[in-house]
């Protein structure tokens, strides 16, 4: 077995072992939420990647850190404060504390360092000075700018040529630029904007120089891995590779690069113009946590994750599975438990999380064969690695029976169903059509089986009462 991690490190294209500065020891950058709404399923998925990985650095590594900022300074913060009529602490602080929340439920852990960009402002001024002194940057009406053709690999992470990155997404075209790629290390700031005093007089620091400046602060200045989701390799990724080597004479600025794909929502992008903008606490009404994690997890990490009703009630139902074989096995002995090895090793192969999802569904069948306390232990303890089985198995199936039937008018329910197979069996399709229809509307999905018609409580319900938004 490989006592290697390889992942695929988007910087050279390949899958490579991964390797920190030193022995035993590794650390983590991921970039974190920038705090002005409530988290969607998108925000989720990177949060739940990179806490398999951190788990699995921490299975590995005898010390491990971890570091996931706060983004807690953005023109949208600096909107909705207005909006508000409040100081922008009040819309960070809250929707801050609303992420960290929706994170613990789908089982994410606590990062080592939870930094805000706000509290690393001198760092920044600091990072800023040294581009200037070694010419890397420059200032031009109010603004200081990084100038990308002194960085001769610039490009490198997300393989664009220069007219690519000129028309690439969020990249500003402003005629006091000196080259169309330049970005914005800092900003000066109206009267009725946040901002910092600094050598430049009073403003912000652009989006791209947070995550260097928090980087050095709190890990150094060469990191091991940096990880995010693919809409961040450029410019963000690009850009903070640009300004963190030249700040540092050239040092490498981070080894291992690794990006999650997209999520989509029934195989359309996730956009407020389509009203499916699923988040995840709207999700929470209507499945535990562990399902959520469990489809976040269910598709290869690099892949896009299209989100639909079967991929969440597949999760659902693996887990009552589970959950039953486990309630089933409640008169067993408690033993000590061993994470399992094969498990693990599929980790190591690049996060496959779907093939370890698989094979902890083929550990628990084992154990529904053979009850034995050991196979038990082992389930639990190789589940709990992966973020699962967190929960009493009685109080799971019951919390999981209550969501099925929250606000849910049983009885209409089930009169429709009944009058809707009646439909079918006269032959009337229209009326049958009609009543799903009605059911749908409702927030019902119903599926037919030889053993009947069944029904479950579907997030379509949370995407219409958007789109009727």
């Amino acid at each position: 077995m490989s006592n290697q991690i390889f992942v695929y490190n988007t910087l050279v294209k390949k899958k490579v072992g991964i390797e920190s500065l030193i022995p035993d020891q590794v650390n983590m950058y991921v970039c974190g939420p920038t705090v002005y709404n409530f988290a969607h399923i998108g925000n989720a998925r990177p949060a739940i990647v990179f806490d398999i990985l951190y788990r699995l650095l921490k299975y590995h590594f005898k010390k491990v850190t971890y570091l996931r900022n706060i983004t807690d300074i953005d023109d949208k913060i600096n909107l909705k404060a207005k909006e508000e009529n409040v100081d922008i602490s009040v819309i960070s602080e809250r929707y801050t504390k609303a992420y960290q929340e929706d994170m613990r439920s789908l089982g994410a852990l606590n990062p080592d360092i939870e930094p805000r960009v706000t509290e690393s402002i001198p760092e920044i001024i600091n990072m800023v000075k040294k581009l200037l002194k070694n010419g890397s940057a420059y200032i031009t009406e109010g603004h200081v700018l990084f100038h990308v053709p002194s960085f001769s690999e610039y490009g490198k992470l997300s393989g664009r040529n220069v007219d690519e990155m000129i028309a690439g997404a969020r990249v500003e075209i402003a005629p006091f630029k000196r080259d169309p790629r330049d970005f914005v290390l800092w900003k000066p700031s109206d009267l009725d904007q946040p901002g910092w005093e600094s050598p430049w007089g009073k403003g912000r620091p652009g989006w791209h120089i947070e995550c260097s400046a928090m980087i050095e602060k709190y890990l150094g200045t060469s990191i091991d891995i940096h990880g995010g989701g693919q809409d961040l390799i450029f410019p963000h990724h690009e850009n903070e590779i640009a300004q963190g080597t030249a700040a540092h004479d050239g040092e490498l600025y981070c080894r291992t690069w690794i990006h999650n794909g997209f999520v989509t929502i029934e195989g359309k992008k996730m956009s407020k113009s389509l009203g499916n903008v699923l988040l995840v606490r709207d999700l929470l009404n209507i499945a535990p946590g562990e399902a959520i994690r469990w489809v976040l997890l269910s598709t290869h990490y690099r892949n896009v994750l299209d989100w639909n009703e079967d991929r969440l009630e597949d999760a659902i139902l693996n887990l009552e599975r589970i959950y039953i074989i486990l309630d089933e096995c409640s008169e067993l002995s408690v033993v000590k438990g061993e994470i399992d090895p094969e498990l693990t090793q599929l980790l190591k192969n690049d996060l496959n999380t779907s093939a370890a999802l698989s094979y902890l569904r083929g550990m628990a069948e084992q154990l529904s064969l053979v009850k034995t306390s050991q196979l038990k232990a082992n389930l639990i303890a190789s589940a709990n690695f992966l973020g699962f089985l967190q929960n009493n198995p009685k109080l799971f199936l019951m919390h999981l029976s209550s969501i099925r039937h929250r606000s849910v008018d049983i009885p209409t329910v089930e009169k429709m169903i009944e009058l809707r197979n009646l439909a079918r069996q006269n032959k009337d399709y229209k009326g049958s059509d009609e009543y799903r229809g009605r059911l749908l509307e409702m927030g019902i999905q119903i599926e037919d089986s030889p053993d009947g018609t069944k029904w479950r409580y579907s997030s379509r319900k949370i995407l219409k009462a958007k789109r009727d938004d």
